[in-house]
């Protein structure tokens, strides 16, 4: 997730630390940092949420309040510190839920609005974060989504021939033309939003073109919502539709949370847009319970191996804004409503630990295990497999699972191009064979020998098998058979000495004989002044042939000439034969 220094700046009093010491603070206490970018006087930090975090950290809130608690900076202006306010009602507009797939949906209606261009200042956070711009109705809920984690949506109300608004299941074979402008054929699986009957929404994914919001809307109806993750999920994958909201539904969120995000988004959009607030109607069938987990400080020690304090527990709990209450070493903390991932003691264990420090965390050796551990016979009998055709020359390749014909078809197919799944190596591994062969020279080698262990499917079953092919010997495969149990002190070891990168252009050989005489005629040394003369370019430089006659040496050694940013020229390469044959013969060497 882009986050937007300037915009975490908001949440406090004074301005943060630069994007460097908040990302070291979240790096080691809550997520990975993929990289900071600078723009114009923002910086924006790729934000690494993990999916048990989802619900309350694809966020600026979310990651504004980690900051808070881990550089223990108070939390100054929380949009979810007052209770959301959707007293008033309108009976102007209905909402039907008819599939429980929705836990909640919030209908506000706004007349009157003026649609424009949206203020700098709004621009410039949006753009931070790679979102376009559109107008100032679009803009205030994608503003108020990536400012609080949840996903709206603005109907133009006169354009939706309907205030009667439902939630159900699509028909199989149902259409709707969504803002992107592709229609869609929807299945009995997806949610839809609808006014009427009419399909104007793909629920949590992409609403539709008829109703999309532009300069002729004056009314409107904002959608903030709850729904199945899951269904929203399988629903963006099948369509293959992914957005930013269903990115956020799809790690299932709260339903209290939609009363915020309508609250922020009318404010809002009265601000930017004007218009009057007619009223809201909020259907929420089963409200969210508060939530309550329990912990002892000598739970929190046993498990951490520390021997923090009451009070130090008690102090994480209020930089982290958990309400609490403390009993002869028993805290029982109510769980903010955003926070769907704690729910019992560890949860909790684990929130102290981040918060305080994993690195403040002792060392403590594990117990010495009773017996040798055994290892899965399957593995061994690939590891024995693996280390017995390395032993024999051959060179282990991994081909692709998906083939153009087989007995099991993908049903969620990648391409079109290979819709099932393999029933044998061999294809694989003789493709493999004929890309390889023209790099036999650059790698060294006299014959590609190569192997493969893998699955197949076969008679509706997943088989193992060890495959193998060769220049000089065709293609074979059999079943990996699992060698008994074994103990690690069986298992073979490979050793992998370093790695060298490839470089993706085509490369040159040229080779080059001469004779030699007396000390001159030590083959590595001659390699060595041949790989320092014919330059960078020169990757690999092999003797392939020597001979005596008439007390001199014959010696030939082949060239691979290659760049790692362009494609040579025959020109070039000759350009640099011609030199070193030159700097040969001046040093005595007699050029075959």
């Amino acid at each position: 997730m882009k986050v937007s220094k300037l915009w975490l700046d908001n949440y406090f009093d004074a301005p943060l630390p630069s994007a460097d010491v908040l990302a070291d603070a979240l790096t080691f206490h809550a997520f990975e940092i993929d990289g900071i970018e600078k723009k114009d006087t923002d910086e924006v930090l790729d934000v690494k949420v993990t999916p048990n975090r989802g619900h309350d950290c694809l966020s600026h809130r979310g990651i504004a309040k980690e900051l808070s608690a881990i550089l223990k900076l108070p939390f100054a202006h929380d949009p979810f510190q007052a209770r959301s306010d959707l007293a008033l009602k309108t009976s102007e507009i209905s909402v039907r839920l008819e599939s429980s797939l929705c836990k909640r949906y919030i209908a506000g209606y706004v007349k009157g609005v003026k649609v424009g261009p949206s203020p700098t200042w709004l621009k410039e956070r949006l753009e931070a974060v790679g979102q376009r711009s559109i107008n100032n109705v679009v803009d205030a809920t994608n503003f108020v989504m990536f400012n609080t984690g949840q996903p709206l949506h603005a109907f133009d109300a006169n354009k939706l021939g309907s205030l009667d608004i439902g939630v159900r299941l699509a028909q199989d074979g149902e259409t709707m033309m969504a803002l992107d402008k592709k229609e869609y054929t929807l299945a009995s699986s997806m949610l839809v939003i609808t006014a009427g009957d009419q399909a104007v929404g793909i629920a949590g994914v992409k609403g539709g073109m008829p109703a999309a919001v532009d300069e002729s809307t004056t009314d409107i109806v904002i959608e903030s919502a709850n729904f199945d993750g899951v269904s929203v999920r399988k629903t963006a994958a099948k369509l293959k539709l992914r957005t930013d909201a269903s990115a956020r539904f799809e790690q299932v969120i709260s339903p209290e949370l939609a009363g915020y995000g309508m609250q922020s988004v009318v404010e809002l959009i009265q601000t930017f847009a004007g218009g009057e607030v007619m009223g809201f109607v909020d259907v929420y069938p089963e409200p969210q319970q508060p939530m309550f987990a329990n912990v002892t400080v000598e739970k929190v020690n046993t498990m951490l191996g520390t021997q923090l304090t009451g009070a130090d527990i008690a102090d994480v709990f209020v930089r982290l804004g958990f309400a609490y209450k403390e009993q002869d070493g028993v805290f029982e903390v109510q769980v903010p409503f955003e926070r769907l991932d704690i729910a019992n003691p560890q949860d909790l264990v684990e929130e102290v630990g981040r918060i305080v420090g994993y690195d403040k965390v002792p060392a403590t050796p594990l117990p010495p295990f009773d017996k040798k551990p055994e290892i899965n016979p399957n593995f061994f009998a690939a590891e024995k497999a693996r280390e017995e055709l390395v032993g024999q020359g051959y060179s282990e390749v991994f081909t692709s699972v998906f083939t153009e014909q087989g007995e099991r078809a993908v049903a969620n197919k990648i391409g079109g191009d290979r819709p099932y799944l393999r029933s044998s190596l061999l294809p694989g591994l003789e493709d493999a064979l004929k890309k390889n062969i023209p790099n036999k020279d650059l790698l060294g080698l006299k014959e590609v020998k190569l192997f493969e262990i893998g699955t197949v499917w076969q008679g509706g079953n997943e088989v193992v098998v060890v495959g193998t092919v060769s220049e000089k010997k065709k293609a074979e495969e059999k079943v990996l058979e699992p060698v008994a149990a074994a103990q690690y002190d069986d298992l073979p070891v490979s050793k992998t000495e370093r790695f060298v990168q490839y470089s993706k252009y085509p490369y040159i050989v040229r080779d080059i004989a001469m004779w030699v005489a007396g000390a001159a005629g030590d083959p590595e040394l001659v390699e060595g002044l041949i790989k320092k003369e014919a330059g960078e370019l020169a990757q690999k430089v092999s003797l392939f042939d020597r001979f005596e006659k008439a007390g001199k040496v014959s010696l030939a050694y082949r060239i691979i000439f290659q760049s790692f940013d362009r494609t040579l020229t025959e020109a070039e390469v000759n350009q640099i034969m011609a030199k070193l044959s030159a700097i040969l013969v001046d040093k005595g060497f007699e050029i075959r």
